[in-house]
């Protein structure tokens, strides 16, 4: 049945929440919610404290605009965001001092290895700690407590001429070609062909990490494209990056416009 092939994604898409907003309506990118949490997660151990849940949601809904582009699946559109968030503080420093020295080591995450356009953040203490938090400069040495971190995903091959088997469709020959050029993108480490479709449709593969929609009415063809990426580069900088090749690229026997959307699937540590 349709519904046991489509549910171990929908089961993914809720572990991963939904999909954030990088930079503004003309940037076409989004990142999702858990990868949003790993990357605070690691600033907040950086900076001698430990996080707990990451809640994102917009913080003025009514300013929101339309991005420009077709929004992904559980997208949010475009607009300042709100940041809500547990901690657990150490028993050695005053809580307000504790607090406003991680709350500046998120905003400064937020915006410089993310891109994310963020209003406020939320503070909330939940425990306190009688051992030494972790020396600030220092990274965790386990998995973010937020998310699993996903494994057994394979790095797509340097860029060059797609190489389809005998009789594949110029759609995923093209899918291909696309996944090829995004992947030389410095900062892009792989793409998330582990992630499944964020839109499943009839005759889809769920596997592949380029989806194309082309149709007569505009845009003419869309590109949906989700990848990882590294954190020693910015994420909405990278995103912008591939959008402008894979615009490029697609452009070619397009049957109208070419509009291309970025989904970051999850943000690196190196090393």
């Amino acid at each position: 049945m349709a519904s046991d092939r489509w549910a171990p994604t929908v089961r993914q898409q809720i572990g991963r929440g939904r999909l954030l907003p990088l930079g503004g309506p003309e940037d076409g990118a989004w990142i999702t919610e858990s990868a949003v949490g790993e990357v605070l997660s690691r600033a907040a151990y950086e900076a001698g404290a430990y996080l707990g849940a990451v809640r994102v949601r917009p913080a003025d809904p009514e300013t929101a605009v339309e991005p420009s582009v077709p929004a992904p699946w559980t997208a949010l559109p475009p607009g300042r965001l709100r940041i809500e968030t547990e901690f657990s503080a150490p028993v050695g420093q005053p809580l307000p001092d504790s607090a406003e020295q991680l709350r500046q080591a998120l905003f400064t995450a937020a915006h410089e290895r993310l891109g994310l356009v963020t209003a406020a953040i939320d503070l909330h203490v939940t425990d306190l700690l009688d051992d030494p938090a972790p020396a600030a400069g220092t990274t965790p040495q386990h998995p973010s407590p937020i998310t699993e971190a996903r494994t057994g995903a394979s790095h797509v091959a340097a860029p060059g001429p797609p190489q389809p088997p005998p009789g594949e469709s110029p759609v995923r020959a093209l899918a291909v070609l696309l996944a090829d050029v995004a992947a030389a993108i410095p900062g892009v480490t792989r793409l998330a062909t582990d992630s499944g479709p964020l839109m499943p449709r009839t005759g889809e593969s769920p596997a592949h990490p380029v989806r194309i929609r082309d149709s007569s009415e505009p845009p003419g063809r869309h590109v949906q494209i989700e990848l990882a990426t590294d954190e020693t580069h910015r994420c909405l900088d990278v995103a912008r990056a591939v959008r402008a090749v894979v615009t490029t690229a697609a452009t070619a026997d397009a049957p109208g416009p070419v509009t291309v959307a970025v989904i970051v699937t999850a943000v690196e540590a190196r090393g």
